[in-house]
């Protein structure tokens, strides 16, 4: 037998791929197509185990749809740009181009180390101007359709560094470098309008059949649609209004108090006019704090002022609070402890006054009924109605009529949903393709002279604005428009406006004048299988649905929905937390292909749980694969050099044989299910092969008499149903078997379904009602023949014998109850 060397074998068939280009997909229109694609990288520098399962398993899905015969689009690239780079620019006083350039290439190693079946020719990186050209590309489309605009915000902000802080620099509201206080700044920047979009993304999830429902309801819930009003509240210290949005009119009468997020315009206008250090120190604070900071303990300060409820003309409070966020509805809310949870902490913190107003349906006590079932009480007469006793959802919608009819109230459709802000002070990004002209004003750069070069010679300190502002030869320019001089837009995009549209550039990487070509793009999308992290459920599947929609609305791209199916895989954990480098519990790729090869460390991420679900490392679980491998090239191996004996068949032998084809064929059944049901439960798929492996070990005598047509079908049903999960290992038997091309270029088995037949069936015995034992007969047996297997077997007929029987419960195939007196 030939002995296994993984490291031998796995490097002489990557070698093969490569020189071979086995994988390169071609634009054939003659051909079905498969589009499988992971969520493409950041060039962190060094992949784990724990990265390697997302590639493992698309890569099993791209090599069964080789074998079916499909042009398979499988590539590969990088989400280049980001902060991290400019962080390790700094730490390491490296170029964010070097460090980056340098990590991809260390990753590419690793990836080409597990065999996966990328399509090299295609890759692509985001930081590269041949790409981040397009990406100007988009944002120039999205200008021209007034998709795009400018306007003040707010930013985290050291006054200690003199810079921007992303929020994940931000950490208890002190700077991640110099650990002072972080303060908010107020810079122009740049959105995109997202929210025009917000019903068409929406609408469309309810199409999206490959998508898991838990994915869907993570974007309606990121969206946030909210029927309901804005109510006015007026305040008359400062003769004004105070705007209310609520989904809940019926609990207008149940107001005690109103809340505004504290960077609510009305909130300046009350300093200016009281002067209540309280109040200042208290936004001082919570200016400090990001959003998650700020929602996790409610808390908030008076703010002197009454504001009068227009339903009952009471005057409430009016607070200031840090749960309250000016980017949702219109920054205020109304607090009606009595039937909101949140408002009712808040409450007792400050121990203002509970109102409930709609009669709870079962007991309450210490928290806030917020069900919308009940009757009205405690309200009295409005506009002459004595509405107690109302259902509260009519009470609803009478209050908003009511308040309607004296312009008080305004029925409306909010959104959680924001603009997305893509401007970023940063230097390693893509250009926002924008010039400031002093005659013309706000001037997109034309499409002929893009891109906007990302220039080189720049010092990065992380101090201060973008470094892009200190770079004279950047900044200063001539205004398209008049040739007058002008100034560059500093500010660099959002990395996720880079991947919102990899996936199309994959199609025709090699365009030079246009993002991609439009007949290899119709050819191509949408994707079949997209594969990635949970994580990226709401901010990147959202921006990519968002733009496919707006270029489909131009007729641009063919498809409005980029990704027909949509896999989330579980993480692989260690030590009972996800693998981490920060927490020191990883597995390299490494130490798994020098010790086991990477079949072993892909077979056995697949093997441990279905994709979806987390996995736990373990050292035994990758030793015991190991073994199956080997035993299965073992096998394998030896029975493409076992000889044929021209020896006469008896019953037996062909009873034994056909078992042998029986076991297989019901093997390759539940493989094929897992992958054209879209379940990809590999982990039944593998265990299926196991047990088919311990089976025709024990069937090992039996194989002798196997024919050389009967022989070659097995070999190539057992390479080929291994192939995607262990690729190196079947290219080395599929050779040994005498095959010169790859099996890649091979076609899947076709399912005998003669074979998958059941012959026999285990019928379970009751007597009186109770199991006694089970038989074995052959399928279809009436009960003449099921009586006479009783009848066989000792330790059931011995419940019936000498004894009557007044009746027979008999369900074929199924089961049979003897009734006996």
């Amino acid at each position: 037998m030939k002995v296994l060397n993984f490291q031998e074998i796995e490097k002489k068939w990557q070698k093969y791929w490569e020189e071979n280009q086995v994988y390169k997909a071609t634009f054939d229109k003659t051909k079905p197509k498969y589009y499988v694609l992971e969520m493409f990288p950041y060039p962190s520098g060094q992949l784990h185990m724990g990265h390697a399962r997302n590639y493992c398993i698309g890569d099993a899905i791209a090599r069964y749809y080789f074998l079916k015969g499909y042009n398979v689009l499988h590539p590969i690239g990088w989400d280049a740009f980001g902060l991290p780079a400019e962080n390790a620019a700094i730490k390491h006083k490296i170029h964010p181009k070097t460090w980056t350039e340098n990590n991809i290439e260390n990753m590419k190693r690793q990836l080409k180390q597990l065999g996966i079946s990328y399509d090299w020719t295609r890759e692509i990186n985001t930081s590269r101007p041949e790409y981040y050209k397009f990406t100007q590309w988009m944002f120039l489309k999205l200008y021209e359709h007034d998709m795009v605009y400018r306007k003040k915000g707010l930013v985290n902000w050291c006054f200690s560094c003199n810079t921007v802080l992303a929020n994940e620099q931000v950490i208890d509201g002190k700077c991640w470098r110099c650990h002072n206080l972080v303060g908010k700044k107020e810079l122009e920047q740049w959105y995109v309008r997202i929210t025009k979009y917000a019903d068409s993304l929406l609408k469309e999830l309810d199409n999206l059949a490959g998508w898991s429902e838990y994915v869907k309801q993570m974007q309606r819930n990121w969206i946030g649609k909210s029927i309901g009003a804005k109510i006015i509240f007026k305040v008359p210290d400062l003769d004004e209004s105070l705007e209310v949005f609520t989904t809940r009119a019926d609990t207008l009468p149940g107001v005690t108090f109103v809340c505004v997020a504290p960077e609510h315009p009305i909130v300046q206008k009350i300093i200016q006019k009281s002067k209540n250090p309280e109040l200042e120190s208290y936004l001082r604070r919570s200016m400090s704090l990001t959003t998650t900071e700020r929602t996790r303990e409610k808390n908030g300060v008076f703010t002197g002022i009454y504001v009068q409820n227009p339903l009952n003309g009471r005057y409430v409070p009016l607070w200031v609070a840090n749960y309250v966020l000016m980017d949702y509805a219109t920054g205020a809310v109304m607090g009606v402890p009595a039937h909101d949870q949140r408002d009712y902490e808040f409450a007792k913190v400050y121990n203002l006054p509970i109102v409930p107003v709609i009669m709870p349906e079962y007991e309450v006590q210490d928290k806030a009924y917020e069900e919308s079932k009940g009757k009205m009480f405690n309200v009295g007469i409005i506009d002459g109605v004595n509405v107690d006793g109302m259902d509260c959802n009519e009470f609803r919608k009478f209050v908003i009529k009511y308040l309607e009819s004296k312009n008080l109230a305004k029925e409306e459709i909010s959104y959680k949903l924001k603009d997305w802000l893509i401007s970023r002070q940063r230097y390693w990004g893509a250009p926002i393709p924008i010039i400031y002209c002093d005659s013309c004003g706000i001037v997109p750069v034309p499409y002929e002279d893009l891109p906007v070069m990302l220039p080189e010679n720049i010092e990065i300190t992380g101090f201060g604005e973008s470094p892009l502002a200190y770079c004279q030869e950047f900044v200063n320019t001539k205004c398209p428009k008049c040739a007058n001089n002008a100034r560059r837009e500093t500010d660099t995009m959002d990395t996720f406006v880079c991947s919102s549209w990899y996936f199309w550039r994959y199609t025709s990487p090699y365009e030079k004048d246009k993002p991609f070509n439009p007949e290899e793009l119709k050819y191509w999308m949408p994707v079949d299988q997209y594969i990635g992290g949970i994580e990226h459920a709401v901010m990147h599947l959202l921006y990519s649905r968002f733009l496919s929609h707006f270029l489909y609305d131009l007729g641009i791209v063919p498809t409005k929905e980029p990704f027909q199916n949509l896999l989330n895989q579980g993480m692989v954990c260690k030590d009972g937390k996800a693998m981490s480098k920060s927490l020191g519990n990883i597995v390299s790729i490494e130490e798994i292909t020098e010790k086991y090869g990477a079949d072993t460390g892909r077979v056995f991420e697949l093997f441990v749980a279905p994709p979806g679900k987390d996995i736990e490392w373990s050292d035994k679980g990758i030793e015991g694969v190991h073994r199956f491998l080997n035993r299965y090239f073992k096998y394998c191996s030896e029975l493409i050099n076992y000889p044929i004996q021209d020896t006469e068949r008896t019953e037996e032998t062909r009873k034994k044989i056909k078992s042998i084809f029986n076991k297989v064929y019901k093997t390759l059944y539940k493989i094929t299910e897992e992958f054209e049901t879209k379940r990809y439960h590999f982990n039944t798929s593998i265990a299926s092969l196991m047990e088919l492996l311990n089976f025709l070990e024990d069937e090992k005598d039996s194989t002798k008499y196997l024919n050389t047509e009967e022989k070659n079908t097995l070999i190539d049903i057992l390479v080929k149903m291994i192939s995607p999960f262990a690729p190196h290992i079947a290219e080395e038997i599929w050779s040994m078997f005498g095959k010169k091309d790859s099996i890649f270029k091979d076609r899947w088995p076709e399912i005998k379904h003669e074979y998958l037949i059941e012959e026999k069936v285990t019928i379970p015995v009751q007597v009186n009602g109770r199991v006694k034992g089970q038989i074995e007969v052959s399928v279809d047996s009436e009960l003449e023949k099921i009586m006479e297997a009783v009848k066989n077997e000792p330790k059931i007929y011995k419940h019936i014998q000498n004894r009557t029987i007044k009746n027979t419960i008999f369900v074929k195939n199924k089961i049979v109850n003897i009734i006996v007196e």
